[in-house]
């Protein structure tokens, strides 16, 4: 009968701390975000079978990013990767100490990065731009890390330095990074992978500040919070750079990779064996427009 229903026998084998901690329920429904990350890096590298060799840049990064959710998913459901912090605020409803996990911070080094990466090279905007958002990302996610580890109230000073990173980071992808995109003819797709983006990166900030931040709701609650946010956030985006990705022109976008690497020109390259014009080579080479 344990065969037929097994049960989630995690914090036996990995004891939760004394005061503020992940609960079995809690535990249940991390496992369950691990499956559906890990079912997502397979369907993603099937798919990546069925675009040309050069036009698989949104399949890595987004199988990578997908495989590093599973993981950081695995060692929270696990009950693994945490840390006990001493809080400041609502000790007197929570106690005085509270779980913090930072395996999603590892999570959040990654996958912020990665959308960045893959909105910038849709966009056209310089690598520089790129490397710039990339850091400002770092910021964003290390200040609320630290912000997490600091027993006082001196953790909002951290987090308030993470927001201004936020708010450039919103600025640049937002707005600058809007002009490039509609020289290039991609307006449309762009402003609506990059809303969507913001929408769900302006709800972070809400849910640290309610869990790690100000210790309002407890950490299974917060669990699921950050849950739904990085399902939302992951999976929507990877689905909808390789979907969308199929009627983009590589050529325009000046991201025409191929074997030889990454041209400035677009033109006719060996593995290029799609049906339609623009991806078998048959418009005209164009020379790549400038990056902002």
């Amino acid at each position: 009968m344990a065969i037929l229903l097994p049960r989630n026998d995690v914090l036996n084998v990995h004891p939760a701390p004394q005061g503020q901690h992940l609960s079995e329920h809690g535990s249940d429904w991390l496992w369950a975000v691990t499956a559906l990350f890990a079912l997502n890096t397979l369907v993603l590298f099937a798919l990546k079978f069925k675009a040309s060799r050069g036009e698989r840049v949104w399949h890595y990064i987004w199988i990578v990013t997908n495989l590093v959710a599973t993981l950081a998913y695995f060692a929270m459901a696990a009950n693994l990767a945490w840390d006990v912090v001493s809080q400041r605020n609502q000790v007197r409803h929570h106690g005085p100490t509270r779980q913090i996990f930072w395996a999603k911070y590892v999570l959040w080094v990654v996958s912020f990065p990665a959308a960045i990466l893959a909105m910038g090279i849709l966009s056209g905007v310089s690598w520089a731009t790129i490397v710039f958002n990339i850091f400002l990302s770092w910021i964003w996610v290390i200040g609320y890390l630290v912000a997490a580890y600091v027993p006082s109230n001196y953790k909002w000073g951290f987090f308030a330095f993470a927001f201004l990173a936020h708010i450039f980071l919103a600025f640049e992808t937002l707005f600058r990074a809007r002009r490039s995109a509609n020289r290039v003819g991609i307006n449309r797709d762009y402003m609506m992978l990059s809303g969507w983006t913001n929408l769900l990166w302006l709800l972070y900030p809400i849910a640290w500040g309610v869990s790690d931040g100000g210790n309002v709701i407890g950490v299974t609650k917060s669990m699921v919070f950050f849950g739904i946010l990085d399902v939302l956030f992951i999976t929507t985006l990877s689905y909808a750079f390789v979907f969308l990705s199929r009627r983009w022109d590589y050529s325009r976008l000046n991201i025409a990779f191929t074997q030889y690497g990454r041209v400035p020109i677009a033109g006719t390259y060996p593995e290029k064996h799609a049906t339609t014009g623009h991806h078998s080579g048959e418009t005209a080479p164009q020379l790549a427009a400038p990056a902002v």
